[in-house]
């Protein structure tokens, strides 16, 4: 049989399902020279290839691999066209969640899941065919540098990213630790491309971040969660642990800007916390057949939960939150999350890469689907309107009896800067001059009351640094302030 035929039968089987798919796979791409492990005989292969060919167009397949073989200008391998196949049919299924993951990228996917890698730090995924933030992980130079959940990133390295997938766009983004990337975001409440340079490092994965809130004589224990790998539900448990032995009133879960992760590792955490006469979530098939999932937990806490969400919680976050609301009663406070309900797998091609395939929809422990739609919060809380801003981008310098977007972005940094203005409008007034002149001094800027890019941009680090240092955190405050109300209730 002709290996163009053969490369074409590998095509076709995947389509019919993952274990077909893995044994032929692992035919085409042994070294002929080893003997095979497998107890198939060559006769069996041919006459199972035969079967799928004739359940599939592959006549089409085979011929347009030929053609392209023959007749392209420039040389191809059998290699790339194979995986530019795979990546197509995954592409045709519409899911940004299902994707090719070839030995490089599936390598790369590891290093996130389980230690630390080399990037930018941020979760994306393709929304609407545009490469968007899902969320930039804790302290990473995409936090640092002020991305946010949302940006749609509109061009790498001065090249648009329109019709990159995300695989091809994430491997423009990431790159050795030390080295920059300049990116252009769009952003929602911005009318111009965001530029943005940021210095590569290595993102280490620690996950969980804990401390103790004392208020109105209550002790409130505090969790982040910035990511579910595998060491999450480890690092949690001891975090809960010592604050129990310590007699914590209430706790508050803290998934903001968390885009998810492993399916196992929430769990693991919910059967903390939700007893065993009810489900704690539940998944669907493609059949819409349903299985229910239970811990072995006696009893729930005795203490009140709070889970913190934004629109940078994603999947597991969303999980969490969900579950512990319409289970133990906890409150959600802050904005609706990021609305993605289904599973992913990764299933092993034999050759080090993977297909990662969404292969479930989870739905919340009462059945509920939140797969675009989020988590809606019990507490709807905004933070303050510089959290919102966007970097402040200039052609020329700005000045007094100006109106536009980027002087309102101005006026609402220094008024969360704690200076004292009178006007967020975007109308440039005397008055707000004048505090600007108050800014550039305490800065050691030239003191011109105008506003120029210098000014700009250092407006935007005091910001970033003061949203980093978790000052004017409303949602926060609101979520620590009903835990304690609610300690109270039960003392």
């Amino acid at each position: 049989m002709k290996k163009s035929v053969l490369i074409m039968l590998l095509i076709a089987a995947l389509v019919l399902g993952g274990g077909i798919s893995y044994a032929v796979t692992e035919w085409v791409l042994v070294d002929e020279s080893q003997p095979t492990t497998s107890n198939m005989t060559e006769e069996r292969y041919e006459e199972m290839l035969n079967e799928l060919s004739d359940s599939v167009q592959l006549p089409k397949v085979v011929q347009a691999f030929n053609q392209i073989q023959s007749n392209y200008i420039e040389e191809v391998s059998d290699q790339d066209l194979v995986e530019g196949a795979i990546s197509g049919m995954l592409s045709s299924l519409g899911d940004p969640y299902s994707e090719y993951l070839d030995v490089e990228t599936m390598e790369a996917f590891n290093e996130q899941i389980e230690a630390s890698f080399e990037g930018i730090g941020a979760e994306v995924s393709m929304i609407d065919g545009v490469v968007t933030i899902v969320s930039p992980l804790k302290g990473s130079p995409a936090e640092k540098a002020g991305l946010r959940p949302n940006d749609q990133v509109i061009t790498i390295k001065g090249e648009p990213t329109e019709g990159l997938d995300l695989l091809e766009a994430v491997a423009k983004i990431r790159g050795e630790k030390g080295t920059d990337v300049n990116i252009e975001v769009r952003r929602q409440n911005s009318e111009q491309l965001i530029p943005f340079t940021i210095t590569r490092d290595t993102i280490p994965l620690e996950t969980v971040y804990s401390a103790g809130v004392e208020q109105n004589d209550e002790m409130i224990g505090y969790i982040e969660i910035t990511n579910f790998s595998e060491t999450t539900a480890v690092d949690f448990k001891e975090a809960l642990t010592t604050f129990e032995a310590e007699g914590i009133d209430g706790l508050v879960i803290d998934v903001r800007g968390n885009p998810g992760g492993l399916l196992d590792v929430v769990q693991e955490i919910l059967r903390e916390f939700i007893p065993s006469d009810r489900p704690y979530m539940q998944v669907e098939d493609g059949n819409g057949e349903k299985e229910r999932f239970f811990s072995n937990t006696e009893t729930a806490k005795s203490y009140p939960v709070t889970v913190l969400i934004d629109e940078g919680s994603a999947s597991a976050s969303e999980i969490l939150a969900v579950s512990l609301q319409e289970t133990i009663d906890a409150n959600v406070v802050g904005q609706t999350s990021f609305g993605k309900g289904t599973v992913q797998t990764t299933l092993d091609m034999g050759d080090g890469s993977s297909l990662k395939l969404t292969i479930l929809n989870w739905l919340s422990a009462e059945g509920t689907s939140i797969h675009e739609v989020g988590v809606e919060p019990t507490i709807e809380v905004k933070q303050p309107d510089y959290y919102y801003s966007s970097p402040i981008v200039l052609e020329e310098t700005v000045k007094v009896d100006s109106v536009s977007t980027q002087v309102r972005f101005m006026q609402e940094m220094l008024k969360g800067l704690g200076y004292d203005i009178n006007r967020t409008d975007g109308y440039f007034s005397n008055e707000t001059a004048i505090t600007l002149e108050a800014f550039q001094n305490e800065q050691g800027l030239s003191v011109t009351g105008e506003l120029n890019q210098e000014t700009a941009e250092r407006l935007q680090s005091e910001i970033i640094q003061r949203i980093r240092d978790g000052k004017g955190d409303q949602q926060k405050t609101e979520a620590i302030n009903v835990t304690v109300q609610q300690a109270q209730l039960n003392d």
